[in-house]
């Protein structure tokens, strides 16, 4: 592998195939071992009554994904996520679609804030993402028996604020995006390590790119 200790995080609405994307990997000529998983619910999460809790939790949940593709990374040489560890995106998309409040992503935006100066999250060196149709994402969903995803129709939603999130980043830092999932990873073609994942002033190039947010 030509470029040894990468982050590749795997984005996508829900059912877009993310987890069998991962998956496969493990069998295609062994790319990789294992993969980090996405993040399974508890029922404990914060119900949103106190933003600030919320936020707090959710950059904890993301620093410990986070830590998990470091640790992955330096043992295998390559750190593949189910679901990208900064995960700032989900928020942005609620607020893009009405589905919780701007402050929402504020507070969370605040708290990911300082986890980059502590160098508990960052940018990963690719991201790779699909983004089906409705008509598909339903087929799939229909297919896979074995998750309900009682929030399908919330998450399809939040397909076109996705598209605007990852495309910021395409913009800011072009080359860092990968807009389908290749049948096998060509970990020759992976870009290089970013020189600063913690980076706080790509983070605010990112943010200030993106479209604003309903009132």
């Amino acid at each position: 592998m030509e470029n040894q200790l990468v982050i590749i995080a795997v984005e996508g609405p829900s059912a877009a195939g993310k987890t069998t994307w991962c998956r496969a990997q493990m069998t295609n000529e062994s790319v990789v071992e294992e993969f980090v998983a996405e993040y399974q619910p508890t029922g404990f999460e914060p119900d949103g009554t106190n933003l600030e809790v919320q936020a707090s939790y959710w950059a904890t949940v993301n620093s410990n994904r986070w830590s998990q593709a470091e640790e992955l990374e330096v043992r295998s040489g390559i750190a593949i996520c189910d679901s990208d560890p900064l995960k700032l995106h989900y928020s942005w998309c609620l607020a893009a679609v009405g589905a919780a409040p701007a402050e929402r992503f504020e507070r969370e935006l605040s708290a990911v804030e300082s986890a980059f100066e502590q160098l508990k999250l960052g940018f990963a060196d690719l991201t790779v993402i699909s983004m089906p149709s409705p008509e598909q994402l339903r087929l799939q969903r229909e297919r896979d028996h074995s998750r309900r995803r009682r929030h399908f129709e919330l998450h399809a939603a939040l397909a076109g604020p996705l598209t605007h999130w990852y495309a910021a980043i395409d913009r800011v830092d072009p080359g860092r995006v990968l807009w389908h999932f290749p049948t096998q990873l060509d970990l020759s073609q992976c870009p290089p390590p970013r020189s600063d994942r913690s980076d706080l002033s790509l983070l605010d190039a990112v943010i200030n790119e993106l479209p604003p947010l309903p009132k």
